[in-house]
């Protein structure tokens, strides 16, 4: 470790060395230095504007790539209204629904008001969905279509062609094409915020890379090639990610640009971490662990001395103030406030502020005490405020880690494993991403930059306060990016979902292939260039049929029991009938019913779990009777059973009469409730409608069959 010597104050050097003062003024000694000429800096400016060009053009492509994806999978361009709503199951139908209640409101705040205080969603309770489901994307999206209408509507602006569709044995539909159409106005707008995210990709390489073409072209190149690995927003457009994960792409950049700098300015850099890390939190509730890895790897760096302390506390503050802003707007959300991540801000800002004791001579291995006091700070306060808070909403999430690490298993931890998104990493994305020679590019990168620092480690000199506080080291923004990078791949590791953080933060880490500090060894810049050369030209025998693969993937949506049972709800049913069945299920009713549903697909709430694990003791093995009381106490007119939720599995135990099994051993054997309605629900349930997949049960009411 460095230290403060009495009587030796020093200054920090151009190359981050101390330089010590002598009492004398010395003769300074003239060196001639390159000064930029006036054409040298209108060459460099002409390169930073071919750098922007390639970016936006390298966004266009991108977001002709996904619309081009999306439509050849479905046909959207030939649905109907209720179609295009089908098409988004499960959760993207919930969120989509509130962009629904804001275009068709009378006004826009009415459709706000609708927004904060909705009573469908979870009947009877009336909740906050902003608070809830952070929907701010689907309120502004909706506002902006409100105000497009209004205008192109007054200057008499034709926005959609619309015509009839013949669909063979199904009755003819109307279907409407073009950006007036609210289902492809809110769809462009996603595709718009994405083409962003890739030209953001590729300014992030250009500048990792020492400000080389070749590092943006690697890294949208890699990037296209594990396009199916990297992203999934060409299928499930409205889920929170495909608004977020742009965010976070310009969040990486802008704290790699600050640890790249050898003296950030500290309110400049701090209000621009600040806002790209409050809109990348804004629309997505997982965002808070993507922010815990990356303080972390800081941390990381700040105790490995590749940065000091005023580096890491302009990250700690604006991700502070970003996670209040957060709190705020979304009305109080305690889970932000209960999470890892708020607990290990303050865990870390409590370690820097107090790095005096830390660096004091009594402490030997410096970074493994301050690692270890991070993680019992993190875990410590964690317990605290959310004992304090009394609430459990991310209780969830360590159970699935849990149970990944030993036998524990209990109802809602099967619902997350037993889809195949929650497990373990699959060896074949590992052989996916090695074709393409992405993961063995991250080793001969990673492999390097660990060669380099080992080597380039000299002793350091001795340095006063300010300058421990502003120490630098070199490459410290190319370590970042590689621990981010392996961080993120441990996440993937553990649950395969998050190999949408993974796979894009490995193609913009390739972009270190092109950086000359790094790879200066291999010869010439010609020999460099040559080199990327061969590299994009081998990941191109696999990547070309990546990409000819998904472009071949021709499609086209239908879903006719669906749309029967839906059409049976809006024709025949009450507007005020509650309804409660599978999530999926559920998101679909509230959108194209707008009746009033008990649970739907958001489980990220304690008080939704519950509510959903009642809804499913259709599933267990209890007599009918006791789910006809569970769900009356909860005030359901009428289950919608699905024969398939019944008998199928994804893998051994994940049946739901053996998940039920699980919470309820003592039922082991008996016949599961679900097919006792199949075959005969009366009397505690009648049916009402039936087709291939779909059997509406209305729930007799104890009371009236009292009367009766």
């Amino acid at each position: 470790m460095v230290r403060k010597q009495a009587g030796k104050p020093a200054v920090v050097g151009s190359n981050g060395d101390s330089v010590k003062k002598n009492s004398k003024r010395q003769p300074r000694k003239e060196t001639a230095s390159p000064v930029p000429t006036a054409s040298g800096k209108s060459f460099l400016n002409n390169w930073v504007i071919v750098a922007f060009l390639l970016a936006g053009f390298c966004g266009w492509l991108h977001g002709l790539h996904i619309w081009a994806m999306f439509e050849n999978d479905r046909h959207f361009s030939h649905l109907s209204s209720l179609e295009r709503d089908l098409t988004f199951r499960t959760e993207m139908g919930l969120y989509y629904s509130y962009y629904k209640t804001m275009i068709e409101a009378p006004s826009a705040f009415n459709g706000m008001q609708q927004i904060v205080y909705d009573n469908i969603t979870e009947y009877p309770s009336t909740i906050n969905v902003l608070k809830r489901f952070n929907l701010y994307p689907e309120l502004i999206i909706g506002t902006v279509y409100r105000a497009f209408d209004s205008f192109t509507k007054a200057c008499k602006i034709k926005t959609m062609t619309c015509w009839k569709i013949n669909r063979g044995d199904l009755p003819p539909i109307n279907s409407c094409e073009g950006i007036g159409d609210p289902h492809y106005f809110y769809v462009n707008c996603i595709y718009a915020i994405n083409s962003v995210m890739m030209s953001l990709v590729f300014l992030y390489g250009w500048y990792i890379s020492g400000n080389s073409l070749w590092g943006g072209i690697i890294c949208v190149a890699f990037y296209f090639f594990n396009h199916g690995e990297a992203t999934r927003v060409m299928w499930t457009p409205p889920l929170r990610e495909s608004y977020s994960f742009p965010f976070l792409i310009l969040e990486l950049l802008l704290v790699t640009y600050m640890i790249k700098c050898q003296k950030p300015d500290y309110y400049k850099h701090m209000s621009a971490i600040c806002a790209a890390a409050f809109f990348f939190m804004l629309p997505w509730q997982f965002a808070q662990f993507a922010l815990l890895t990356q303080s972390a790897c800081v941390f990381a760096l700040y105790m490995l001395e590749f940065i000091g302390s005023w580096k890491i506390m302009i990250l700690i503050h604006a991700q502070i103030i970003a996670l209040l802003a957060n709190f705020v707007f979304q009305f109080g959300n305690e889970m932000l406030l209960t999470s890892f991540y708020a607990s290990s801000l303050i865990a870390i800002y409590a370690i820097v502020k107090f790095e005096i004791y830390f660096d004091a001579q009594s402490f030997k291995c410096v970074p493994l005490t301050q690692g270890f006091a991070w993680l019992i700070g993190t875990f410590g306060l964690k317990k605290v405020i959310a004992t304090a808070l009394m609430t459990a909403d991310d209780a969830h999430i360590w159970e699935i880690l849990k149970s990944k690490f030993s036998d524990f298993n209990n109802f809602h931890t099967m619902l997350y494993t037993c889809a195949k998104e929650f497990d373990f990493l699959e060896i074949e994305t590992v052989i996916k991403l090695c074709k393409t020679l992405l993961i063995p590019t991250m080793f001969v990168v990673t492999g390097t930059l660990a060669f380099k620092c080992l080597k380039e480690t000299t002793e350091v000199p001795e340095l006063d306060e300010e300058a421990i506080a502003h120490r630098s080291k070199p490459m410290a923004d190319l370590v970042y990016t590689v621990l981010q990078m392996i961080a993120f791949t441990c996440m993937t590791i553990l649950i395969m979902r998050l190999k949408l953080f993974m796979t894009p933060m490995m193609a913009i880490t390739s972009a270190l292939l092109a950086n000359r500090q790094l790879f200066s060894f291999v010869g010439s810049r010609q020999r460099h260039s040559a080199m990327i050369c061969v590299v994009i030209a081998m990941a191109c025998v696999v990547g070309i049929g990546n990409l000819t693969h998904q472009w071949n993937i021709i499609g086209e949506f239908e879903n006719w029991p669906h749309e029967q049972l839906l059409n049976f709800i809006n024709e025949n049913l009450p507007k005020t009938a509650v309804f409660a069945g599978a999530m999926p299920t559920m998101a679909s009713i509230k959108l194209s019913c707008l009746r009033p549903i008990v649970n739907h697909p958001h489980y990220e709430d304690a008080g939704l779990r519950e509510r959903t694990m009642k809804v499913y003791s259709m599933y267990s093995r209890r007599t009918l009777e006791q789910v006809r009381d569970t769900v009356e106490a909860m005030g359901v007119d009428y289950y919608v059973l699905e024969d398939s939720w019944c008998v199928r599995k994804t893998r051994d135990g994940c049946q739901m009469p053996e998940i039920w099994d699980i919470e309820e051993p003592e039922n082991m054997g008996k016949r599961p409730a679900c097919a006792v309605a199949r075959a005969n629900p009366k009397p505690w349930f009648e049916v009402v409608y039936k087709n291939d997949v779909y059997t509406v049960l209305k729930v007799k009411k104890k009371n009236k069959r009292k009367t009766n």
